[in-house]
C-alpha cells in the first residue's frame, strides 16, 4: 500500500509539474499516461489527490506562501511547488495518513526529483503547515 501511494504521489506530482510547464494539457491523460509509465499507482487515490488539488489550488498556495513567508509561490523550486500542492491538500483536507507520513513523503519526492535543498524547503514548509493547522 506504501509503495503505491508513493507512486500515486509522484504521477500527480508529474502532472503538476507538466501543467505548469505546458498549460492546457488534459490533465487526466497525463495523470493516466504517468500511471501507465510508473506502474502500480493506485488510479482512485491519484484522482482524489489531482482534483483535490485542482479545486482548492488557490487556498493551498496562500497556506503555502503564509508558512513560506520569504517566498511567492511562483518563486519556488519548480519541484517544489507540486510537491507542496500535494503534501498541504493531505496535511489540511484528507485524513488517511498521519501528517508525519504525509511530510517524510513530500521530503522524498522532493529530494528524488529535485535537489537535497528542495527537500529540506519541502520539509520546513510542510512541517509549519502541519504544526499550524487551523
Amino acid at each position: 500500500m506504501a509503495r503505491k501511494r508513493h507512486l500515486s504521489r509522484i504521477a500527480v506530482m508529474q502532472v503538476l509539474f507538466e501543467r505548469a510547464q505546458h498549460r492546457g494539457i488534459d490533465e487526466k491523460q497525463a495523470l493516466a499516461k504517468n500511471v501507465a509509465e510508473l506502474g502500480g499507482a493506485d488510479e482512485e487515490f491519484c484522482l482524489v489527490l489531482l482534483e483535490g488539488v485542482t479545486t482548492m489550488e488557490n487556498e493551498l498556495r496562500a497556506e503555502i506562501e503564509k508558512h513560506a513567508p520569504e517566498w511567492e509561490f511562483d518563486k519556488m523550486d519548480p519541484i517544489a511547488r507540486p510537491v507542496l500542492l500535494i503534501g498541504a491538500f493531505e496535511l489540511l483536507h484528507a485524513d488517511d495518513a498521519p501528517p508525519a507520513v504525509v511530510m517524510n513523503e513530500g521530503i522524498d519526492i522532493a529530494k528524488e526529483y529535485g535537489t537535497e535543498e528542495t527537500g529540506k524547503f519541502v520539509n520546513g514548509v510542510l512541517n509549519a503547515i502541519a504544526n499550524n493547522k487551523s
